[in-house]
């Protein structure tokens, strides 16, 4: 993310200096970026850790588990930006949806699953 920013950020200065782009404009297309740029400072961290018996995941300051008990398939939706996103549904109907920076390449991720028990159901390009 870091490099990307600096290549983003020597794009702006580049505008501002060569084409001489006003400020404002600039300011303007830097502005998506500052979510970016408030994780790279804050040098947050976000993993998913599946053990024998337990799912845990961490983005942050948030945390969470679940006993692979509790889960009774996991599902793995493809959005329109081909994104992935995982939801854990459990055996009481309820879902959680595990935070999209902590989810492992979600092939991998769907055969450490299935090596562990836990079905998996995807969907493609769902509207909800």
């Amino acid at each position: 993310m870091l490099i990307a920013l600096v290549l983003i950020y020597a794009v702006l200065i580049g505008l501002c200096v060569i084409v001489d782009a006003a400020w404002w404009l600039v300011m303007l297309l830097a502005m998506p970026t500052l979510p970016a740029l408030v994780d790279v400072m804050r040098n947050t961290h976000a993993g998913l850790r599946l053990s024998r018996d337990r799912l845990d995941w961490h983005t942050g300051k948030r945390h969470g588990a679940l006993t692979l008990d509790e889960i009774e398939h996991m599902r793995l939706d493809t959005r329109w930006d081909f994104s992935v996103r995982a939801t854990a549904c459990l055996r009481d109907n309820k879902e959680v949806r595990l935070p999209y920076e902590a989810i492992p390449p979600h092939r991998a991720f769907e055969a450490a699953l299935q090596a562990r028990g836990i079905p998996v159901r995807r969907r493609h390009f769902a509207v909800f």
